[in-house]
């Protein structure tokens, strides 16, 4: 079989075709389950994104957190390559052991607070579009056009540990709540709330789930979100972030008694489940986090970013409120349609999308240096004040 070199991939590249033609080749034969920008993009690298005629975008979404280590991370990148030039990237049965799952299965799992040993839900929340996470999202349009949907949960407000506590019943198992909103309005709970969903589970013997995929690994100033609260849940979901955006990760980080009381063998199974190369991209992503210090980065940026906002906000006759945590921010507007402002935005090298229709999301990488932030501020003080 022939080697296929770095040159040869690069001929291989899409460069000679044009924008209108993918965008036309999307509408035409991909499913049409999102309202995109009208932007092409050829070329991801750190916080920019590059188009066909090599205009850059500020990427300020980060692709919802997947990127927080920067696009195409060069020690993320490398990790990768040698490893399928080394030949253990291929996947391989799980009837077998893989070293980059070992490796990758001890890393999370130390770096994650020490779980002790152990389902309600908040308003707002979204975890993601499964059949049964589905169930309980309280977004209609998640659930519209699905079933049967699965019985047995309970939605309550986001932030109310009143409403939480009212709705055990004798059947309940645990709660599952995102430390943060952030496809829900990027809102932050209201102080203590995850000390009182602590409090809530302990006194019932129920597990408390905290969702981190967006507001993990550092994206909020903090290693896991929950830690703004000094709060350790029974489990964590983790993912996005976990691997760099490169491949995609997820995992869910238990203590042992739990973990071995829902799995036995035969009871789960996944043909990509512990992927070699994946696992190589989450080894080395959770290293850039570690040792390039991206939590407390983006507790330092995000705290520039969010004083810069808040200015701007207060002369700006559009904007209700700005909220957020880290580089974590959104900035509600008083007449909704934030789309809208998001396509100026757009117009002006700034990538940012909507969260909820009211409220636009800003949440770069965490590697997002002082200039690009003065790039951005800028161009949001053009958008948001007339």
């Amino acid at each position: 079989m022939a080697e296929i070199s770095i040159k040869d991939i690069n001929m291989i590249g899409f460069s000679q075709v044009t924008d209108d033609e993918i965008l036309n080749f999307v509408k035409a034969y991909g499913a049409h389950h999102y309202k995109r920008l009208n932007l092409v993009v050829r070329k991801a690298e750190g916080v920019w994104l590059t188009d066909i005629k090599d205009k850059k975008y500020l990427d300020c979404l980060a692709a919802y957190s997947a990127a927080n280590q920067g696009h195409h991370h060069p020690r993320i990148v490398r990790a990768v390559v040698e490893a399928l030039l080394g030949g253990c990237g291929s996947v391989v049965s799980n009837m077998v052991y893989s070293d980059p799952l070992g490796i990758f299965s001890k890393k999370i799992a130390t770096l994650v607070p020490q779980l002790g040993p152990r389902f309600g839900e908040n308003g707002n929340n979204f975890h993601g579009r499964m059949i049964t996470v589905v169930s309980f999202s309280s977004t209609p349009k998640y659930k519209t056009g699905f079933g049967p949907l699965t019985p047995g949960f309970v939605t309550v407000d986001y932030g109310d540990s009143d409403a939480v506590e009212k709705a055990i019943n004798k059947n309940t198992c645990g709660i599952l709540v995102e430390p943060m909103q952030g496809e829900g309005g990027m809102y932050i709970p209201p102080d203590g709330f995850l000390k009182q969903l602590r409090e809530i589970a302990d006194r019932h013997n129920l597990l408390l789930i905290f969702d981190e995929i967006q507001v993990g690994l550092g994206r909020t100033g903090k290693m896991f979100c929950f830690e703004h609260e000094n709060v350790i849940p029974d489990g964590v979901v983790l993912g996005k972030a976990i691997s760099g955006g490169v491949l995609p990760l997820s995992v869910f980080v238990t203590n042992s008694a739990l973990m071995d009381i829902a799995f036995q063998p035969g009871s789960d199974g996944s043909t990509f489940g512990g992927y070699p190369l994946a696992c190589v991209a989450g080894i080395a992503a959770l290293d850039v986090i570690v040792e390039e210090k991206l939590p407390a980065k983006s507790a330092e940026k995000g705290e520039i970013l969010k004083k810069k906002i808040m200015e701007i906000a207060a002369h700006s006759p559009h904007v209700k409120e700005v909220r957020g945590c880290g580089l974590f921010i959104g900035i509600e507007m008083k007449g909704g349609d934030a789309i809208s402002y998001c396509r100026k935005l757009l117009d002006l090298g700034i990538l940012a999308n909507d969260s909820h229709g009211h409220t636009i999301r800003i949440s770069p990488p965490l590697i997002i240096n002082d200039n690009e932030i003065d790039y951005l501020a800028e161009r949001l003080e053009r958008v948001l004040i007339d």
